[in-house]
């Protein structure tokens, strides 16, 4: 099962106002795991960014002026998303972006039905906890010493150890539950073990002797001992 984590960082907050997007980073995951494939562009939003926004990711005008414009880069990114299922922490705020820069090339937007929210999954798993991307990093004990400041891929990279850890960490698939042992299609094979020297039986030869005559006596040959 292939999944894509994407994540963005913009000029502002609402595209509406002519806020776009200066950079994309993607994380590709098979079976919720990484596979090393990242996707990572910066772009020249064609206007001026913020000196309050650029604290937050560090990507001045002047960085960002040399970068190609989101309609050079439309077709690498789709290909690289492809027909993937997308993980965003706040999926309706980077969705929003993404689709207004699609909008504005003339390219059909993608479906938040494709958004796979990892802020709605920790609601649903952890009530009353605070959902950041920080904040859950800090609960899952995910290192955040590379964080200095915000960026779409390190972002990315991170959201994707929290839906590792939403999922039930490393080791989701243990379970002790019958419909999850039913439902396990590894194939794991288990062979029992034995006990190099038998241990010694708990029962008398008398009332091993006495059981045998009980069975033979009562129960007959048709008795569950035979």
């Amino acid at each position: 099962m292939r999944e894509v984590v994407l994540d963005t960082e913009t000029t502002g907050f609402e595209p509406a106002d002519g806020h776009r997007i200066v950079e994309i980073g993607c994380v590709e995951l098979m079976e919720h795991l990484p596979t090393g494939k990242t996707y990572r562009c910066y772009l020249n939003p064609e206007r001026l960014v913020p000196i309050e926004t650029q604290r937050i990711h560090g990507l001045t005008d002047e960085f960002l002026a040399g970068k190609p414009k989101f309609a050079e880069i439309v077709e690498e990114f789709l290909a690289f998303i492809g027909d993937a299922a997308l993980v965003i922490h706040n999926a309706s705020f980077d969705l929003k972006f993404v689709n207004s820069e699609l909008h504005r090339i003339g390219r059909p937007p993608i479906p938040y039905a494709r958004a796979i929210d990892t802020i709605e999954i920790a609601k649903s798993k952890i009530p009353g906890a605070r959902y950041s991307l920080d904040e859950l990093c800090k609960r899952f004990a995910i290192d955040l010493s590379a964080r200095t400041m915000h960026g779409a891929l390190l972002d990315a990279e991170l959201t994707s150890q929290v839906y590792l850890e939403l999922l039930g960490g490393r080791q989701k698939k243990l379970s002790l539950s019958p419909i999850d042992r039913a439902s396990d299609v590894r194939g794991d094979v288990r062979t029992a073990m034995s006990r190099p020297v038998p241990l010694p039986s708990r029962l008398s030869q008398a009332e091993a002797d006495a059981h045998a005559q009980f069975v033979a006596e009562e129960l007959g040959k048709d008795a569950l001992w035979n």
